[in-house]
């Protein structure tokens, strides 16, 4: 069975960066499994792996643009301590999930410097060209409940659309 939209795959992986530092891997562990198709994995990885059936080995290099993004300085601001709603104290590299106009992001503390704080809402691996070595484990059909949105447990014939960022279901509302 060839992998394709709604099929449900298991993959064995290992992600490299430029250097050849491992950034992540299943290897010793249990595989990635995702369904096929909406939006679950980057862009470019889930090109990649289209069309490819159980036992196929490859190296995958996914550019920034098909990956996590280029890197956006426009995306590391300055704000007021005030802005967090944590009665702790404030670290570098901690992560806050924030509001933005296109949903929600995750912001990490870059400097604290008095009451400004530098923070970045870049994804750790935009603008890194990534490099995975695949091996697919497993390709069958996806269950209807494997089906729904991630998060959705009404099992009523969720109509949300994760791979839009839109992960909210339209009949139980759950995200």
């Amino acid at each position: 069975m060839k992998i394709s939209k709604d099929k449900w795959v298991a993959i064995h992986y290992t992600l490299t960066d430029e250097d050849g530092s491992i950034i992540d891997s299943s290897a010793g562990g249990e595989p990635l499994g995702y369904v096929h198709g909406n939006g679950y994995l980057i862009p470019g990885l889930e090109r990649e792996l289209e069309s490819k059936t159980v036992g196929d080995k490859f190296i995958a290099v996914i550019k920034p643009e098909d990956g996590y993004g280029e890197f956006d300085p426009n995306l590391i601001i300055d704000v007021d301590r005030s802005q967090f709603d944590f009665a702790g104290e404030l670290q570098l590299g901690m992560q806050f999930q924030v509001g933005t106009p296109k949903g929600l992001s995750i912001v990490k503390i870059k400097e604290i410097n008095g009451d400004k704080i530098k923070i970045d809402g870049n994804h750790e691996l935009a603008g890194k060209t990534l490099h995975f070595d695949i091996e697919v484990v497993e390709v069958r059909d996806a269950t209807e409940d494997e089906l729904l949105p991630k998060g959705c447990s009404c099992g009523d014939g969720c109509s949300g659309g994760c791979g839009s960022g839109d992960c909210s279901c339209t009949n139980c509302g759950e995200s």
